[in-house]
């Protein structure tokens, strides 16, 4: 059974997810308040991890790609380190272009989702790091499994889809979202083209969206003008 997936990020009022590009605070708000709101509320879901893609969790793996002396062990299957009770960060990075160098983000136990077409040399640096790693797939974009993997061998129940956009958008054509939490930021960015919230890259006429609805959960306002919205998805993929 895979985890529940809530995909909880913060946006400016129009959407877009670039903090940099925000207009700043009205006049005696605390900007530090607005900014802790988003580790805040995500402790409310209780998850066992989150997931990013390959972009955001860039910030965190700091390594460098070298030569790891050949373990004498079957590197094609899923591989689990040493998790010490950890929550899991989850990269989803199909083509193993992270190189990571620790195997921890902001605390939380990496573990790398890729393809199967990864080289043995690339897996055996994620073993040496200490990363955990599963596989989804030949092209790394079977989701679904990766998600039943998660689920079945780290025991993962709630996960948090934190993006950036494009990941975000790969899991909404999936239906693989169960319930978005969003906090909109009083500011706003106003540049077309700028990442978003949901980026699904297809076909002009696709819909990723469609059969999908979602129903009202909850909406709260929060000090300095950030309202916190959560929805239920319907009609996703169990």
């Amino acid at each position: 059974m895979r985890p529940y997936i809530v995909c909880h990020m913060v946006s400016s009022v129009d959407g877009r997810l670039l903090t940099d590009r925000w207009t700043k605070p009205a006049a005696g708000v605390d900007g530090s308040i607005l900014r802790g709101y988003y580790d805040q509320v995500a402790e409310h879901f209780d998850a066992d991890g989150w997931i990013v893609g390959r972009k955001t969790m860039a910030y965190y793996a700091k390594g460098s790609a070298r030569i790891v002396k050949p373990i004498d062990t079957d590197l094609r299957k899923t591989h689990v380190a040493d998790r010490r009770k950890r929550d899991i960060a989850i990269a989803i990075d199909p083509s193993g272009k992270l190189h990571y160098g620790k195997d921890d983000a902001d605390g939380d136990h990496i573990v790398a989702v890729v393809g199967e077409q990864v080289s043995d040399a690339y897996l055996a640096e994620l073993r040496d790091d200490g990363v955990s790693y599963l596989f989804a797939g030949r092209d790394g974009n079977d989701l679904h499994g990766a998600l039943t993997t998660l689920g079945a061998v780290f025991d993962a129940k709630t996960l948090l889809l934190e993006g950036g956009g494009l990941v975000n958008g790969a899991f909404l054509g999936a239906g693989l979202i169960d319930e978005i939490s969003l906090l909109v930021y009083p500011g706003i960015d106003g540049l077309a083209g700028v990442s978003s919230i949901f980026e699904y890259v297809g076909a002009a006429d696709e819909r990723p969206a469609d059969g999908q609805s979602l129903r009202h959960i909850a909406t709260e306002g929060l000090e300095g003008g950030m309202v916190w919205l959560r929805y239920r998805v319907e009609g996703g993929t169990p």
